[in-house]
């Protein structure tokens, strides 16, 4: 198969699976392999691997398609849940997350299809989220923004509040476009401790 054949593909799939199947996915791997393989030899047993890499290929993307439409909402979803906890860390997760989990991540997923549902619906599938939170203390979790205009929808955010005899709060709010993100938009506080909390990423 020519290059450009194999680049074009590469870019189809990535654009129908919104991404799911990845550049280097095995699925690639499998794809050079049936490439040299038919350029040493035009045997029965290379035909067969080129049939079975068609129908694997074909039941990914079957499996797939539907992220261009409302599902691509729940991949949204999921992908604020990772980089909420990629966020935390491992020294933050065990202390925060159940509540979080409970009673934050409900309203930011309330945000988000609120936000979502106010778009047109062929600008869905063009929706990112950014997928590196801030560290140190910085309040940044992640953004979700227009694909076509590359402007910021919504800003989700966590501050580190210490507030006197109680200890040290986690503040979960959100800026959003519709006010240039002037406006904090509280979603809620978790309690996590007296002691000095360890910085983001850790």
């Amino acid at each position: 198969m020519k290059k450009w054949m194999q680049k074009l593909i590469v870019i189809t799939v990535a654009l129908v699976t919104f991404g799911i199947i990845s550049p280097n996915h095995e699925i690639w791997e499998i794809l050079d392999n049936d490439q040299s393989s038919s350029s040493n030899n035009g045997d029965y047993q290379t035909l067969t691997k080129n049939v079975d890499y068609k129908d694997s290929l074909t039941e990914e993307l079957e499996e797939h398609s539907t992220f261009l439409e409302e599902p691509s909402i729940n991949s949204i979803l999921l992908t604020a849940k990772e980089q909420s906890y990629m966020k935390f860390g491992s020294k933050i997760s065990p202390v925060i997350g159940e509540e979080f989990e409970a009673r934050i991540l409900p309203k930011i997923e309330e945000v988000i299809q609120v936000t979502l549902a106010r778009q047109h619906d062929e600008k869905i599938p063009y929706i990112k989220i950014s997928n590196h939170p801030s560290g140190n203390y910085s309040e940044k979790i992640f953004h979700l923004s227009d694909g076509y205009t590359g402007v910021d929808l919504l800003r989700f955010h966590v501050r580190t509040e210490k507030r006197p005899v109680e200890g040290y709060y986690y503040n979960f709010h959100y800026h959003t476009v519709e006010d240039q993100y002037v406006k904090h938009h509280n979603i809620g506080d978790i309690y996590y401790s007296k002691n000095t909390p360890p910085k983001w990423l850790s």
